[in-house]
C-alpha cells in the first residue's frame, strides 16, 4: 500500500481556524495504535513544517471516515473552533453528501432510507432493520438512521449505479449498511457486499460535499469536489 507524506494531502480550504483536505483511500481518520498512516498525523505535520511550529500541534478531529473511504473531512485548529464545530455537527446542521458506485440499477431512481441499526462492537459490523422488525432483544441498541440518494447514471448493462448520498445522521457505516439492506452493496466493499463482484479496489465511497457555517465568521460554507476518477472509470 502506498505511503503518503503530508505533501501528499490535498488541502481544499484553509483559514485561521480551520483546514479541509481530502482523505485518500487507505488511510485512517485517527491513529489506531498500529503503523498505518492517520488524517490527523498528516495534517498536524503540515502545520507544523508549513508554519515552522515548535513542539506538539493542535489539530482537532470532528468526524471520521471509515479507512477504504476516501473524500473530504474537516479539522479544527483551534479548541474554540473545535467546540463551535461540533456542536453544529451534534444538532446535525453540517451537511453532508457523499458519491458512491452500487451494484445494480437502483429503482426507484431516487428515494429516502430509514432503518434502526445496530452495531456489534465485538466483530464491528452494523445490521439495518426496518424500524417496526428490530429483534426485541437489539431494541434498545437501536439507532434511527435516515439518508436521501438519487441515481446519477446507472452503466450499460445494469450492474453498477453511480449515485449521490445525503446522510440525515450519521451513524457508523450507514451508507454502507442501508445499501446492502436493500440489495445495492457499495462496490468494492468486502465487510457488507458481494465478495465475488470481480472488483478488486478500494470500496467506492467519496465525501464530496461539506457543508458547515464558519465556527468564528458564522459564514455558511461549501467545500465541494467532483466524483472520484476511479469511480468515472467505471462507466
Amino acid at each position: 500500500m502506498k505511503r503518503f507524506t503530508y505533501q501528499d494531502i490535498q488541502i481544499v480550504h484553509e483559514d485561521n481556524h480551520i483546514i479541509v483536505a481530502y482523505k485518500p483511500a487507505g488511510v485512517l481518520s485517527q491513529a489506531d495504535g498500529s503503523d498505518a498512516q492517520d488524517m490527523l498525523t498528516l495534517l498536524k505535520e503540515y502545520i507544523k513544517i508549513k508554519y515552522n511550529k515548535p513542539g506538539n500541534v493542535y489539530l482537532g478531529l470532528l468526524h471520521r471516515l471509515d479507512r477504504p473511504v476516501e473524500g473530504l473531512m474537516i479539522f479544527a485548529k483551534t479548541s474554540k473552533a473545535a467546540s463551535r464545530l461540533s456542536d453544529q455537527i451534534r444538532q446535525g446542521k453540517m451537511d453532508k453528501l457523499y458519491y458512491a458506485v452500487v451494484q445494480g440499477a437502483v429503482n426507484p431512481s431516487e428515494g429516502r432510507l430509514v432503518h434502526e441499526l445496530v452495531k456489534d462492537k465485538k466483530t464491528n459490523i452494523t445490521k439495518a432493520f426496518l424500524p417496526n422488525l428490530v429483534p426485541s432483544n437489539l431494541k434498545s441498541m437501536a439507532k434511527n438512521a435516515s439518508l436521501k440518494y438519487k441515481v446519477i447514471k446507472t452503466n450499460a448493462t445494469n450492474t453498477i449505479s453511480l449515485i449521490e448520498v445525503e446522510l440525515e445522521t450519521g451513524r457508523s457505516h450507514q451508507i454502507r449498511t442501508q445499501f446492502a439492506a436493500i440489495g445495492h452493496p457499495l462496490l468494492g466493499d468486502t465487510k457488507y457486499g458481494n465478495p465475488n463482484s470481480g472488483y478488486r479496489g478500494d470500496i467506492c465511497l467519496e465525501s464530496h460535499k461539506i457543508g458547515i457555517k464558519h465556527p468564528v465568521s458564522g459564514e455558511r460554507m461549501l467545500f465541494e469536489v467532483g466524483v472520484a476518477p476511479r469511480f468515472e472509470e467505471l462507466f
